[in-house]
């Protein structure tokens, strides 16, 4: 039996769950970090008088970095391995985000949250990747999607320190509780294994041996002493020529209009979502508190992501995830009561963030051991540039008369643009191994 397949038959058990947990509070944090500009960006530009062209700036100046470390850490992982990556990014984002707080001007602002993205952008695609190669392919879409559910934990963690420290102590307190993460890169280089199938494609076959029989001690197993060894990859280099030859061209333009569209919206919506609610005539504190009603919708969204993308499909799941959400986004946009806000920007939470959960899934489903981190960090590149496109049409928008109404109304289109995507380009990959789908 080889080394991967042993991997495969493992039964899910401690190794799994503890895997997830240790990734998704890495998963956490990157969240809480995203979030946490959001609200500190209501309070900032009043304190800063910043414009609506300097608000813009200082969110998608981090998309620039996350397209950048996007792709940077998908070739790297690829290249020095997953858990070195992961834990890396993490440090990077946290003490670039701890830096925020001691930045004297606008300008130095926007240098650190270019550093904050780098590490944001290339954390997320490692570890989703790493966790991939490491489940069984029966329950793989399951885990993936609760994995992602820790974005939503990252959320609300960040709603609760915006609700709770910034009125108390500033903005610049909760920049620097931004930073406690990176003492937690010391557990994931302790805890988290390195890839199996990275191992084996760049020829530590020992080690690889070595690290499966660990696991299968700890699995209660049979430990296995033969090592046989199946290729997990037609090539061991990586180039962008890859993502676009043969079956994978295809693969490639679905995701990155997928990915393009769906971060478009996603931080085009939440981003500004305690802004545009203020701008509508709340106060900073009740924008606080609607969107952490809001965040809390995130979470059972994941839940029925997570039973329907074994049972219904990846693509069928989030296709309708999305197509779901475009409804939500529109009544959003309609609504001018509280009741009518927090119904559909619940509902809008709940889709959005289930569907995030199956992109998390499908994305490395598509590309083979040797490209399967740069082919998702790629596309999460090209997403990145959604977010840092979202922005700018949203402060253009939101000057106009009625503009809160426009603004979701073109949301809906992109969303809906992105379910059509996913009906014609999309292949099913529910219950395959990964060695089986990226062929």
């Amino acid at each position: 039996m080889d080394l991967v397949s042993r991997i495969q038959r493992l039964p899910i058990g401690k190794f799994h769950y503890t895997l997830l947990w240790v990734i998704g509070l890495g998963w956490m944090f990157d969240a809480m970090d995203t979030g946490l500009i959001s609200f500190i960006l209501a309070k900032m530009s009043e304190d800063w008088a910043m414009t609506p062209t300097e608000k813009g700036w200082v969110v998608s100046i981090g998309f620039v970095g996350m397209a950048i470390g996007a792709v940077c850490s998908g070739a790297m992982a690829d290249r020095i391995g997953r858990k070195t990556v992961f834990a890396t990014t993490l440090v990077i984002y946290s003490l670039a985000t701890a830096a925020c707080a001691f930045a004297p001007n606008l300008t130095w602002l926007l240098v650190f949250r270019f550093v904050v993205g780098l590490g944001l952008g290339g954390q997320l695609p490692v570890a989703v990747t790493l966790v991939s190669e490491y489940i069984p392919a029966h329950v793989r879409g399951r885990f993936i999607v609760l994995l992602e559910s820790f974005w939503g934990l990252g959320w609300l963690c960040a709603a609760l320190v915006a609700y709770l420290v910034i009125p108390k102590f500033d903005w610049h307190m909760a920049f620097l509780i931004g930073g406690l993460p990176a003492l937690y890169a010391i557990v994931i280089w302790k805890m988290v294994p390195e890839s199996i199938p990275y191992l084996i494609n760049r020829g530590r076959i020992e080690e690889a041996h070595r690290l499966v029989q660990s696991i299968e001690r700890q699995c209660g197993v049979e430990v296995i002493d033969k090592i046989e060894v199946q290729q997990v990859s037609d090539q061991k280099d990586i180039s962008f020529k890859q993502l676009w030859s043969g079956v994978f061209a295809r693969r490639t333009l679905m995701l990155w209009l997928i990915w393009f569209g769906i971060v478009y919206s996603y931080y085009g919506i939440f981003t500004w979502l305690p802004s545009l609610l203020v701008k509508q005539g709340y106060s900073i504190v009740q924008s606080f508190e609607y969107v952490l009603v809001m965040i809390l919708a995130q979470l059972p969204g994941y839940i029925v992501a997570a039973w329907l993308v074994e049972w219904w499909g990846r693509k069928a799941t989030l296709a309708v995830f999305i197509g779901m959400c475009a409804i939500s986004a529109y009544f959003f946009g309609q609504a001018y009561s509280v009741a009518l806000i927090m119904l559909w920007g619940c509902l809008l939470s709940f889709f959005n963030l289930g569907a995030w959960g199956v992109l998390y899934t499908y994305t490395p489903e598509q590309y083979p051991t040797n490209i399967r981190a740069f082919g998702s960090g790629w596309a999460g590149a090209i997403g990145r540039i959604g977010g840092i496109v979202a922005p700018m049409v949203v402060t253009h928008l939101m000057v106009k008369d009625n503009g809160f109404s426009y603004v979701f109304m073109m949301f809906t289109a992109v969303l809906v643009a992105v379910a059509l995507v996913i009906l014609v380009l999309g292949e099913e990959t529910k219950g395959r191994t990964l060695e089986s789908i990226s062929k």
